[in-house]
This record gives structure tokens, sequence and C-alpha cells, in this order.
């Protein structure tokens, strides 16, 4: 199979901002046994503005431009160096890419940008995807890594999505507040109530929420790949999700 998986900031860091070692470790084990398990996967990591935060040893999140671009310089080296370093330990080479929206709506950009992480999988690496918030303008003007994550998975024909998060999945309701919400494991269609259900951003160090996963969701399905929310806190469940078995939320693709 062909796997994109994101983490988001809120999986890969303490509230701190410093980065949780042991979840990220366990994860790259995962990675590394799923990739020798002879899948090929992409690797769409947030955090290097969380990263930064933590490297920095700043109290919150910048609200400025500047200094968020600044906080992801830092925390961007933070975040390489550490997938280098664990990814290396099971034989795997990471490579980098770091884009910008001009990368994904210019068309001879976006195939060149395809054509080399088709390469990347030919010849083994595990390709560590972001974007360019060091100069980017707006915060993540391609959207949100969400979206970054679903672009790459329809541009290189993925087999499925998986959006690593804090919560289970989507339920019927917001579960920190609701003791009854249900978890809705199969979504075979995005309706208007399906959408309704979307709440706001979770973490303070990140970008994302239930909103974004959905048009996540929406891009992936169009392209006809799967998309699944899953709890990124217990990586070796992605195990149980690449051998067929039911992890959070699944979101048909739609098939041509």
């Amino acid at each position: 199979m062909r796997i994109v998986i994101k983490v988001g900031s809120s999986t890969l860091s303490y509230p701190t901002g410093r980065m949780n070692l042991r979840r990220v470790e366990a994860l790259v084990r995962v990675l590394s046994d799923l990739k020798n398990a002879g899948n090929e996967i992409i690797f769409v990591s947030s955090g290097a503005i969380a990263m930064g935060v933590g490297k920095l040893g700043l109290s919150k999140r910048p609200e400025d431009i500047p200094g968020k671009q600044a906080a992801a310089a830092v925390g961007q080296c933070e975040l390489m160096y550490t997938y280098d370093k664990l990814f290396s330990e099971y034989s795997h080479t990471v490579a980098q890419l770091l884009l910008t929206a001009a990368d994904i709506e210019d068309e001879r950009r976006h195939e060149n940008f395809k054509n080399t992480m088709l390469r990347l999988l030919e010849i083994g690496a595990v390709p560590v995807v972001n974007e360019n918030d060091t100069v980017a303008t707006e915060e993540i003007v391609i959207g949100d890594n969400d979206t970054l994550a679903a672009v790459v998975a329809a541009s290189v024909g993925a087999d499925l999505l998986v959006l690593l998060s804090d919560i289970d999945g989507l339920y019927t309701a917001d579960p920190r507040r609701d003791p009854q919400a249900r978890l809705i494991e199969l979504v075979p269609e995005l309706t208007p109530e399906i959408m309704d259900l979307a709440g706001s951003a979770g973490s303070s160090l990140g970008t994302g929420g239930m909103k974004t996963k959905l048009h996540a969701a929406q891009i992936a399905g169009e392209a006809g790949v799967d998309m699944v929310i899953m709890n990124g806190a217990a990586p070796d469940r992605l195990y149980d999700l690449v051998e067929g078995r039911s992890v959070g939320t699944r979101f048909a693709g739609r098939k041509k």
C-alpha cells in the first residue's frame, strides 16, 4: 500500500511545546516496520512552530507572522534532526520536502513535486512533508497540514490517508463535553449533517480541528482515496488499520 500519514502538533509534542519523544519514537518504529513489510510511507509532519516554541523557551505560540516564521525556522531543524536520527536506527532514509501554496497551485511546479515524490518512493526513501512556514505569509497558506496531506495523497495516488489526531475519530458530538457522544466508524458520504459535526481547533499548539479534517476528507474522497482519522497516542493501532481492522473513523473515497 502507498500510505500518507499525517501527524499533528498535539500528537508530536507536550503542551510545553517540547517533543513527546516516547510517542515519536514509537511512531517511527511502527512506520519503519510498515515500510519493511513492503508499504510505501509518506509522512506529513506538523510541529515546526510548536518545536520552535519549545526549543526557544517561549511561553506561548507567537501570534505575529515573523514570530511564527522564526519559531518554524528553529523548529524544523529540530524535527528533521529527530526524524533522521530515529529512522536511521531502522535503516531508513528520510527526505525533507517543504511546500508553499505555489508548489501546489502552479501546474508545472506541482508536476515537479509529484515527480520528485514518486522518485523518492522508488528509491526507498521516506518523504517527510511540511508546509514551508518560514516563508508562508498566512497561517499555512495551503490551509493546514490536514489539507496538505490530502493534496499529497491525491497527487501521488495514495491507497490510504491517515490523520493522526488527539481524538479517536469523528463523533456524533464533542466527546470532551458530551458523555453520550458516539464514535462514527464509517462515513460513506460527506453529507451536510456530517459537515455540521465539525468543531473548532483543539490544541493551542496546532492549527487544525475537525473542520480541517473533514475538508481533507473531501479532497481525498474526490481523488478516490480513503481517509482515516485515528488517535495518534497509540501508533501500534496502525498495524490493525493496515491489516483491515476498523480503527477510528474511515471516510470512503469515491471510487471511479
